[in-house]
């Protein structure tokens, strides 16, 4: 009986680690991103990749530049088992506008329109692991953040 609760107890032990290696951070470059980018007029500002009219998942981390008047769309392509949080903005430079419908459950859709001189951070985040009640699951969570810089024309 000994030898089997031992057996048990390194087994359990094997299963808890490759259910946390699983569970682990994860990049942006997960499928997820909208793959539908249409570029537009570049500002010159140190450390600014060029300025995109949709950003999708896999532009998490990245810094884009925008001009006064700019817009940019935001659409992360979630699932219900694993949603995006909705898009917040932090910092200065961009006020929210209509960002249109969004018609998948689970998918992450916002809009913003450079109005002033400024840097702002764009967040959102998904569960790593799908949600099943049935299933042991994991707390982590895939994070995404743009940094967008606005200038003046």
């Amino acid at each position: 009986m000994r030898r089997t609760t031992h057996h048990r107890t390194i087994a359990l032990a094997a299963l808890t680690l490759l259910l946390a290696a699983g569970c682990g951070t994860q990049s942006g470059s997960d499928a997820g991103g909208s793959g539908t980018v249409s570029p537009s007029p570049t500002t010159s500002h140190k450390g600014c990749a060029e300025a995109k009219a949709e950003l999708g998942a896999a532009d998490t981390g990245r810094t884009f530049c925008l001009t006064t008047g700019d817009v940019l769309r935001i659409s992360l392509d979630g699932t219900t088992s694993r949603p995006w949080a909705p898009v917040k903005v932090g910092g200065s430079g961009l006020e929210a506008t209509n960002s249109g419908i969004v018609l998948q459950p689970g998918d992450a859709s916002a809009a913003f329109k450079a109005v002033s001189a400024g840097t702002a951070q764009l967040t959102s985040s998904r569960p790593l692991c799908p949600s099943d009640p049935a299933r042991i699951s994991c707390k982590g969570l895939q994070d995404w953040t743009v940094t967008v810089v606005v200038t003046k024309p």
